[in-house]
């Protein structure tokens, strides 16, 4: 029996099993392909995530960019962590991540994921580049990290650092851009010329850059360009 379309989605937004950790967005009757959207935080911190944090508020135009980019059968959500921080080997964020995997393949099995990620969320979206399902990455002024992996082949990574970023560090995406390509990553390293960690400056190249490296993304999954 097909379940109501408005039962999958209420089901899927549900934050029954997340401990705190939240999805919301925009889920179609019957969507063909879906973006997770992943905020940012600090390196510790077990403070409550509210929905009004500004690292939460930050991603919502991102959302809406990519909303309005892809057609109207594409989901586009966003993760709101349990707590602040990434918090050593707890992996705060990543749990929240693999939470929110599990609860969009339970609901949609099978159907293509695109990440994005900014700051820790980078982190955590660099983490799950080897993940089923998901068909493209976007890491945005990401915190890089010795655990970061190489995406399925096949699969476009975009890795996005404003030049003046003091927060997280623009070499350290060269560097992980570089190993991508010499593993034969489909890799895009794009530096916003004077862009902030905060993403205000230039923000509508930032907005525009992700949403289309998205739709691309989701319109042939697993097939380099």
């Amino acid at each position: 029996m097909t379940t109501p379309s408005g039962a999958s989605t209420r089901r899927l937004l549900s934050p029954e099993g997340g401990d705190g950790a939240e999805l919301r967005g925009h889920v179609p009757p019957h969507p063909r392909a879906l973006a997770l959207v992943v905020h940012g935080g600090a390196e510790a911190g077990t403070d409550t995530v509210t929905w009004r944090r500004l690292a939460v508020l930050r991603m919502a135009p991102f959302a809406g960019a990519i909303r309005s980019r892809t057609r109207g059968d594409v989901a586009v959500l966003r993760l709101k962590n349990r707590v602040r921080g990434w918090n050593g080997p707890a992996e705060d964020p990543l749990r929240d991540a693999r939470w929110a995997l599990t609860r969009i393949r339970e609901v949609h099995p099978g159907i293509p994921i695109a990440l994005v990620g900014h700051s820790m969320g980078g982190r955590v979206v660099l983490r799950l580049a080897d993940e089923p399902d998901v068909v493209g990455i976007a890491a945005l002024a990401p915190w890089i990290a010795s655990d970061a992996r190489e995406p399925r082949p096949g699969i476009p990574a975009l890795l996005m650092h404003g030049s003046r970023d003091r927060i997280t560090d623009p070499a350290r995406t060269a560097t992980l851009a570089l190993r991508y390509d010499a593993a034969g990553v489909n890799v895009r390293h794009d530096v916003v010329d004077g862009g902030d960690h905060a993403m205000l400056r230039h923000a509508g190249r930032w907005h525009d850059t992700v949403a289309q490296f998205v739709s691309e993304a989701l319109a042939a999954p697993g097939r380099t360009s």
